[in-house]
């Protein structure tokens, strides 16, 4: 993935030189264009093929617009008086009202309509299969609706609202809804978001910004994602997907201190210490402006993973002394979320040989062929071959069967996943240990973490996967951080880092140098009965440019 990064700067680079402007990659969810609409409480949005239909709670009017500019093409009276979603089956308009067609204040059950879109006729009306449907989206067979009072996606029957099947909504506020012909796009007022969710249990896939604050219907032309927001009375026209992998937001200019230090309490003397600082480098989510050492190390090594380490070597420590090993690095850290679409990662044969070679080995950690990993593996994914469905059902499973403790100590992937619970690394290692099981290469990343404050120090830290997912490289995984009810909750540690991390540690486990810890590690002899601390953390501290 990084040589083929590599290769499209240089070809914008080169073209450039010739004179040629090309156009780079939009990202899900980036504006292409907007348009000024008729009416101030749009809600409901739909396709027919040619023009963008429009529905208005206050107007009680369905209009048809133009794609082109927005301008009304013509317009037909709304089925009842208060419309929210509509819907497109290719002949017909559906609509949903959640006042069951009466003028009346009381919330009454809603209904669906089916309507002539040349005169607005009512056609078929039906029970909608929730009291407050908001969303209308076709799927070529059946309705959905998005219900935010239940938080429900629903798909039904259009010939009497019969229930197909039903999941919860991405989040607390579900309002536009949307089918591409294999995803729902679903909007949420509260957080102002848009969502790609799965059909089948509602997982969320791509989580995007919704282009206002108040963004009600949404609508798929074939390319793009329609969107309209009642707060700016606005019609958006967004990009579904220009194969951008990632997106960054929100810069972060810190400079981040980590020391590392020994303190010998005697009585006798530490007569060695090695003390191994990890390098962090440039990543989609850092940049490293510069790293600076008070003092001198010894010299860089690097490990099998190819983590680089500066090396601190000292002799001679008497009682009361201490040595520290210090690095300073400034950078520039974003909120960084992948756009993953599941048909477009390739397969686990087209995994290059040398990511398997180093990243599908087993050791005491992971103890790959334990029944524990086993059973748990099958149970997770059965017979399963897209990389990026493997990584999201054996997170799905974590999270269906462990919670986060911190019980001390760094178990073994099968003694962690038989108890049930475990700390972040656990967590992290039983993950790692199911996916190299499933063909799926996987490592963790170490990072010093902003604690609440922008000026704040770090001496938990914290750690979590990457799996390589073939088309998109090395994808976040944190299953620790993803026990939560909402599915965009836990689609957030999926594919999504804040910009609250410095990484500084890439490895496999089982460093020559890290041994199972990140960030650093310390190695020292001493006389008998002496006592030894070793102790480890990280300051940070804003720069000037921050967003």
């Amino acid at each position: 993935m990084k040589k083929s990064r590599n290769v499209f700067f240089v070809s914008i680079v080169f073209m450039l030189i010739l004179g040629y402007a090309p156009k780079l990659f939009a990202y899900p969810g980036e504006i292409v264009s907007k348009y000024a609409i008729p009416g101030m409480f749009p809600t409901g949005l739909a396709f027919d093929g040619k023009h963008i239909w429009m529905a208005d709670r206050k107007d009680n009017m369905l209009y048809c617009l133009d794609p082109a500019n927005g301008e009304v093409v013509r317009s037909i009276p709304s089925p009842a008086y208060w419309p929210t979603g509509l819907a497109w089956d290719g002949k017909y308009l559906w609509a949903a009202d959640v006042k069951g067609g009466l003028p009346l204040s009381e919330n009454y059950d809603g209904k669906i309509y089916k309507v002539d879109p040349e005169n607005g006729n009512i056609l078929r009306t039906i029970p909608a299969p929730s009291k407050t449907p908001r969303g209308l989206a076709w799927d070529g067979e059946y309705l959905w609706c998005s219900d935010n009072s239940s938080d429900e996606i629903i798909q039904f029957s259009p010939h009497d609202g019969t229930t197909i099947r039903s999941f919860i909504s991405p989040s607390g506020d579900p309002r536009g809804l949307a089918f591409d012909g294999t995803f729902l796009w679903v909007s949420d007022r509260i957080k102002d978001e848009i969502y790609m969710v799965d059909t089948d249990a509602g997982m969320v896939h791509v989580i995007t910004d919704a282009p206002g604050h108040f963004t009600m219907g949404l609508a798929f032309d074939g390319e793009y994602i329609w969107a309209v927001d009642t707060e700016s009375d606005t019609l958006f026209k967004l990009v579904r997907n220009d194969e951008q992998l990632f997106r960054r937001s929100k810069e972060r200019k810190a400079e981040v201190t980590y020391t590392h230090q020994i303190t010998n309490f005697g009585p006798g003397d530490v007569l060695t210490a090695d003390i191994y600082l990890s390098v962090p480098r440039d990543r989609d989510n850092q940049e490293i402006v510069k790293i600076d050492y008070p003092r001198k190390f010894r010299d860089v090594v690097t490990d099998a993973s190819g983590q680089a380490y500066a090396h601190y070597s000292f002799e001679n420590l008497p009682p009361g002394n201490n040595r520290e090993a210090t690095m300073i690095t400034t950078a520039r850290i974003y909120d960084t979320r992948y756009f993953i679409f599941p048909d477009q990662v390739g397969t686990l044969e087209e995994i290059p040989q040398d990511i398997r070679n180093r990243y599908l080995g087993d050791n005491e950690k992971y103890q790959l062929d334990h029944k524990a990993i086993r059973s748990a593996l099958k149970k997770s994914i059965g017979d399963e071959k897209n990389p990026y469905r493997i990584a999201r059902k054996i997170f799905n499973y974590l999270i269906d069967n462990m919670y986060y403790e911190m019980v001390g100590g760094w178990n073994t992937a099968p003694t962690v996943l038989e108890r049930g619970n475990g700390s972040c690394s656990e967590y992290t290692f039983v993950y790692i240990s199911m996916c190299r099981a499933a063909g799926l290469p996987a490592r963790y990343v170490g990072s010093v973490v902003v604690r609440g404050d922008d000026a704040s120090m770090d001496d938990v830290f914290h750690r979590w996967a990457e799996v390589y997912l073939p088309n998109f490289g090395w994808i976040p995984v944190d299953p620790s951080g993803g026990d939560n009810r909402w599915p965009r909750d836990q689609a957030e540690y999926f594919g999504h880092l804040s910009n609250r991390f410095l990484i500084t540690t890439e490895n496999s486990g089982g460093s020559d140098y890290m041994g199972w810890t990140y960030n650093s590690n310390a190695f020292y002899t001493s006389e008998p009965k002496t006592f030894v601390v070793s102790d480890h953390y990280g300051d940070w501290r804003p720069l000037k440019g921050s967003k």
